[in-house]
């Protein structure tokens, strides 16, 4: 079965955390890096690649083909199976002709409750016989589609890792589609800041390599804390808790890439007076 897997990649985790805070006004200035919906198309078994039908950097709708594999073995499978149900079914309808003419001789007397029984059971396995190739049919068709490789989201072809003729292991990757859902940008927050991380909060980003500023919401506030860094561990050291959030750019342009640095200038909610 193909494994199709939607995720979340963070190419720029390791980042710088605080270059400024002014925790007071509720301002804070943090260091991220921007990210983005990442969608992975992989094989669902060990075929060789026969087209790739788009090409990297194309843009994509959801369900377009990317890349095709090698079906001749799924395909004769699949005419094996439509033989075998052909022929169950072709059992089934004497089973069912034989049921009926011992129900009638048992009508008669002619014929006892055991055979009338026997013909029944005939039946019955004849029934199961056909759903058994049927159910193998359905699987059959299903892996023949999986081959025919499609990106289940709209977005741009950031990568193709094999080129046509090769073959691709089961469960590698032949395809990496960056989606159209709105970028982030990836930031800790310093715990004295969560409290008032509310959807309240404003978000202003320059990203590294573009003119202007972006604006941005905050999003996902983790809720269990970080240590920054992660072995730094002792009581002196427990001030550096932070929680792992991440700004949304509504505005970013087109083809934003992720990995990109950027600062962000977060202005949270007043806190209530005391």
């Amino acid at each position: 079965m193909s494994k199709k897997r939607r995720l979340r990649l963070f190419p720029g985790l390791a980042l710088l955390l605080l270059f400024g805070a002014c925790g007071r006004s509720g301002v804070f200035h943090l260091a991220g890096s921007v990210e983005r919906t990442i969608l992975e198309i992989t094989a669902p078994i060990s075929e060789a690649v026969v087209e790739i039908a788009v090409e990297r950097g194309a843009r994509v709708a959801a369900g377009e083909v990317i890349v095709r594999l090698d079906s001749e073995v799924a395909e004769a499978e699949l005419k094996a199976f439509e033989a075998a149900l052909a022929a169950a079914q072709a059992t089934l309808t004497e089973a069912e002709r034989e049921f009926t003419r011992t129900a009638e001789l048992t009508r008669r007397r002619v014929a006892s409750a055991q055979q009338l029984d026997k013909a029944r059971r005939g039946r019955d396995e004849a029934v199961a016989l056909v759903a058994e190739k049927e159910a193998r049919i359905a699987q059959a068709t299903k892996r023949l589609d999986d081959l025919t490789l499609r990106s289940y989201a709209a977005g741009v072809v950031d990568q193709l890792p094999f080129e046509e003729g090769e073959r691709v292991p089961a469960g590698g990757v032949v395809a990496v589609v960056q989606t159209d859902e709105e970028p982030w940008v990836r930031i800790w927050l310093p715990s004295r800041a969560v409290a008032r991380a509310t959807g309240e909060a404003r978000a202003e980003v320059r990203v590294e390599g573009l003119d202007g500023m972006l604006e941005g919401r905050l999003e996902e506030v983790a809720r269990e804390p970080e240590f920054t860094p992660h072995f730094a561990l002792t009581e002196r050291e427990s001030a550096h808790l932070v929680y792992r959030a991440r700004v949304v750019l509504s505005n970013a342009p087109e083809g934003l890439r992720s990995g990109l640095p950027a600062q962000v200038k977060l202005t949270l909610a007043k806190q209530a007076a005391p």
